[in-house]
């Protein structure tokens, strides 16, 4: 708006010294993430896909940890199987914070019980369903309306017109879709 008339052409002084740097003071360039950065970046895309706090994602891992088999897949196992995470995935809420609303507000049961805590992990043949009430009902089918070509992970069975469902099996990795490498996670969690 200010620059002079020269400014409009190739030369301007402005533009070309602008040109190829980067923001900052002095063209700041980031460096090579250190070997604790790569790990801790890993970690933290596995606690923000969740939406977990530090310490929520700590007593996960250590119960991971104690259990017999991969740690890192475990972990990940256990963190798809909590139920503001199931919850999300069967389409009952558009977002993992949508999810812990419904569960906090006592609108999910699990077998028959009102379950209003969000860290549920559920177990193989546990029954989700929704609350009695119309108000429940209604907003739970508002959403699976919403997106009709949805289709439950294989290891959810959902039954849309009652709505509710039911964990057939552990997920898989595959049913994981989170791009992330769980050994990098146990590494920097095991230190």
């Amino acid at each position: 708006m200010l620059k002079g008339v020269r400014c409009e052409t190739a030369k301007c002084p402005i533009e070309k010294k602008q040109r190829n740097v980067k923001p900052g003071m002095h063209g700041w360039t980031r460096g090579r993430l250190s070997d604790y950065g790569v790990r801790l970046r890993e970690k933290q895309k596995v606690k923000r896909y969740y939406g977990l706090l530090n310490q929520q994602f700590m007593i996960c891992f250590h119960k991971a940890e104690r259990a017999k088999g991969n740690t890192g897949q475990l972990l990940l196992q256990m963190l798809e199987r909590r139920l503001d995470n199931v919850i999300y995935k069967l389409n009952f809420a558009p977002s993992h914070k949508a999810a812990r609303q419904l569960i906090a507000h006592g609108h999910i049961r699990v077998n028959g019980r009102k379950v209003d805590v969000c860290d549920y992990v559920t177990k193989i043949g546990d029954k989700i369903t929704v609350r009695n009430s119309e108000k429940s009902v209604k907003r739970i089918k508002q959403q699976l309306e919403s997106s009709p070509n949805f289709t439950a992970q294989s290891w959810l069975q959902l039954d849309r017109e009652k709505p509710e469902a039911t964990i057939v099996a552990f997920p898989s990795r595959d049913d994981i879709q989170i791009p992330v490498e769980e050994q990098l996670v146990v590494e920097f969690c095991s230190r």
